[in-house]
């Protein structure tokens, strides 16, 4: 019999003895490979009950940051342009992490950052605040609109096919930046945080750069496969052309050779904390937490300025079984801010909190009935995670049990 169920996950579930995380947790997929039933990797634990993200923060702390700091200063000192001109993209879209990243490099290594901006589908209005706030700090942007045409189907069909109406925006969030060093010739491009550092392969955080797998390829549109549907039939359906398309796809990664664009994470060389982080862009950019609570969790600072944020963390818990307050208290956990026992009962209150603020605004961007909504939810739920009791669906095996 095997050892795993849906989506690969590991049918017997566990939660990391340290932090609030389950094994559950799948790790970054290459989305432009993403297919209907596709096997996850899952988040490990070692044979102490530990997992892969406790261990890194552990080994997080023995870091000499000194050194650290002789190395970004090396990197800048490589790329930096002496005749003024830009020399570093940070992307972004205005939230914590590309606020802290953005002035770091200009205020305190002397570089000049351009801002590259994939914006979300529906922008929150404290997004499109933060996002103005960052600008309004010294900045220029660019900032691609996409074909709203395309990025509706695309957001339409991911979230029918796979249950996950986030993948258009982590394609361009991830291939953009790359494209437009291609595009402006300037090889350095700069994110803030390594989201692998909460669940990845401990290799993909021992290294300051992303791997070159999630935004360059070499593939043809027959082999591309976007919202759980081949390209080239998305095309004939939708009468897309290739330039309507062209946006969504990886990189040429003989052309990011020529250039010799590298995608580093400021995070590798800077302590990376994101509550600090949050601070920090209050005081440098006007940043604003949310004007509430957000569904799902007890963090106001956090994923804020694209209201399918708020749909994305409820497909994952009904996949993965892991909600927004578990992300949220399973990192903070690990930095140090909260207990377990903090995170457990958070976890109990908020995990799972259905998306109602934005689920009209949401359905009415897919061109979906609620009916259809609920219809792909329970579709995509894993049978070993999930149980009815008294016909309302509850975990198996929750944290707290």
């Amino acid at each position: 019999m095997s050892e795993f169920g849906r989506y690969g996950l590991p049918l017997e579930v566990k939660y990391c003895k340290e932090c609030t995380m389950s094994n559950q947790r799948p790790s970054s997929t290459v989305e432009f490979k993403n297919k209907p039933g596709e096997k996850k990797r899952a988040i490990s634990f070692g044979e102490d009950g530990i997992c892969e993200a406790c261990r890194y923060a552990k080994k997080k702390k023995l870091i000499n940051w000194d050194e650290r700091e002789k190395e970004l200063t090396e990197l800048c000192n490589k790329f930096r342009r002496n005749d003024g001109r830009y020399d570093v993209i940070v992307p972004g879209s205005g939230g914590k992490d590309s606020v802290m990243a953005a002035h770091i490099l200009k205020f305190q290594y002397n570089m000049n950052p351009i801002l590259v901006t994939w914006p979300p589908a529906l922008y929150t209005q404290i997004g499109r605040d933060n996002f103005d706030a960052w600008l309004r700090a010294g900045f220029a942007n660019f900032t691609y609109n996409q074909n709203k045409k395309v990025h509706r189907t695309l957001t339409k069909f991911s979230f029918e096919n796979l249950c996950h109406p986030f993948q258009p925006f982590i394609l361009g969030q991830k291939n953009l930046a790359p494209k437009m060093s291609l595009l402006m010739d300037i090889p350095l491009v700069v994110y803030g945080e390594n989201e692998a550092e909460y669940g990845n392969a401990v290799e993909e955080n021992e290294k300051p750069t992303r791997d070159s797998k999630y935004f360059a390829a070499n593939f043809g549109v027959e082999e591309l496969t976007l919202g759980g549907v081949n390209v080239k039939d998305l095309m004939k359906e939708f009468n897309f052309s290739l330039a309507d398309m062209e946006a969504y796809f990886p990189a040429d990664p003989e052309k990011i050779q020529k250039v010799g664009t590298e995608v580093h994470y400021l995070g590798y060389y800077k302590r990376w904390h994101p509550q600090e982080t949050y601070y920090f862009s209050v005081e440098n950019s006007d940043f604003r937490p949310n004007y509430e609570r957000t569904e799902g969790s007890y963090s106001m600072y956090s994923s804020l300025d694209d209201k399918i944020d708020w749909l994305h963390y409820y497909t994952t818990y009904t996949k993965f079984g892991v909600g927004r307050a578990t992300y949220d208290s399973a990192q903070e956990i690990r930095n140090g801010d909260i207990t377990r026992e903090d995170g457990l009962a958070l976890i109990k209150r908020f995990d799972g909190e259905f998306p109602q603020v934005y689920l009209q605004d949401c359905l009415e961007y897919m061109d979906i009935t609620e009916q259809k909504f609920h219809d792909v939810i329970e579709g995509a739920r894993t049978p070993h995670l999930w149980e009815k009791r008294f016909g309302k669906w509850e975990l198996k095996k929750p944290i707290w049990s």
